[in-house]
């Protein structure tokens, strides 16, 4: 009978047991469940996380690569805006050199010509060459006679390179440009100014857009004329106190040769006198002669050419004084410079009748002279020093 009773009180225990053992086990696989889930969650945000890592790196060099290209494509847009400017001046002068061509030279075609016609242009064109030859000669009555003297001003130390006044201007600056390849220009204020050591420190720094080539450039009524580095004959005017290029042109026939053979950097050598602004070159085809072209400093126009008989074999330099070209020559060793060559283009002056001019013997030989009409002087640069010399004129015959 005790039996029977405890077996009846031991079987709902054991039942009750169980029971909470069963519950206990499925919370265990629930809680690991849970676990595992939230193991799962925290590596994908983990992995997220550092997607978005990549993510926002990748973006950062993306946006680095679009502003370099972006800032190369605004420097490409300015290059190009440049030369499309330039080439559309250049295309202008191409076309004004054409026609000027054009109106000198023959055409090849076979065609029919009324002589008439053909004397009435050749009428016009001696007319033409007589009303010039009148309006050159007119205020010019006088010719160099000799170099009296020289006066070193100052030595800078650059072999090439030009000095000078501006002989349309009232003012009394002086223009530094040294090399045979630069784009800066000095001016100081006096020639005393310019005479100080310390020189450069009181000068004003003047920067070309556009290089130059050479040392044949000068200075007239405020503009710089230049032959422009780079180019074959291209002639540049720049107004000095407005700082920028106002007129181009194309000197025909210039830039293949040097103007003078001890001055092989200068192609193109530009000159002033009383009737303002010359080019002097040379050319192959006149057997490498010297040629005198007259320009009109105003409109950058070609008024008239001159083949002349002056070699450019052993010259270093050359000036234009009262219509009339005076060429320098030298051994290319250097020695003692003189003027062995004059050619007048109005034919006022029997030049084969004037003796050779020495110059007053200096360092060895010339990289540039220019003749200043309103002194009556010419600017030198010889092996670095800047070098004035005076000279005595007298009445043409």
């Amino acid at each position: 009978m005790l039996a029977l009773k405890l077996r009846f009180l031991l079987v709902p225990f054991f039942t009750s047991v169980t029971g909470e053992a069963q519950y206990i086990t499925q919370d265990a696989a629930l809680m690991n469940y849970i676990d595992r889930r939230f193991l799962s969650l925290e590596r994908r945000l983990e992995k997220c996380n550092q997607d978005i890592l990549d993510y926002v790196e990748e973006f950062r060099d993306f946006t680095k690569t679009i502003i370099s290209r972006l800032a190369g494509l605004s420097t490409y847009e300015t290059e190009l805006k440049s030369e499309v400017e330039n080439l559309l001046t250049r295309v202008e002068r191409a076309q004004r050199d054409i026609d000027y061509f054009g109106s000198l030279t023959d055409s090849n075609t076979c065609v029919e010509i009324d002589e008439d016609l053909v004397k009435q242009q050749l009428f016009e064109e001696a007319e033409e060459n007589r009303k010039l030859k009148l309006m050159l000669n007119a205020s010019c009555d006088y010719m160099l006679a000799g170099i009296k003297s020289l006066k070193i001003v100052k030595k800078t130390g650059e072999i090439h390179g030009s000095w000078m006044k501006d002989p349309g201007k009232k003012h009394a600056k002086i223009y530094l440009l040294s090399g045979s390849v630069n784009n800066v220009i000095w001016e100081f204020e006096n020639i005393l100014t310019f005479m100080e050591s310390n020189h450069t420190q009181k000068a004003r720094r003047v920067t070309l857009p556009l290089p130059w080539k050479g040392t044949g450039h000068t200075i007239y009524q405020g503009f710089l004329f230049y032959h422009r580095y780079g180019s074959l004959n291209e002639i540049i005017k720049y107004n000095i106190q407005k700082r920028n290029v106002t007129d181009q042109m194309l000197l025909p026939g210039a830039g293949r040769i040097p103007a003078y053979q001890l001055s092989p950097a200068t192609k193109i050598d530009l000159a002033i006198d009383e009737q303002g602004l010359w080019a002097i070159h040379a050319e192959p085809d006149t057997g490498g002669n010297i040629v005198i072209t007259k320009i009109n400093h105003m409109t950058m126009a070609v008024e008239n050419t001159w083949d002349t008989s002056c070699s450019s074999k052993d010259a270093e330099a050359a000036f234009m004084v009262c219509n009339i070209l005076y060429v320098v020559y030298n051994i290319p060793s250097g020695g003692t410079s003189r003027i062995q060559c004059v050619y007048d283009v109005v034919g006022a002056v029997n030049t084969y009748e004037i003796p050779v001019l020495h110059f007053p013997k200096h360092q060895g030989s010339h990289s540039t002279i220019h003749y200043n009409p309103k002194e009556k002087q010419l600017f030198a640069w010889g092996d670095g020093y800047q070098i004035i010399y005076k000279l005595q004129t007298i009445q043409k015959v």
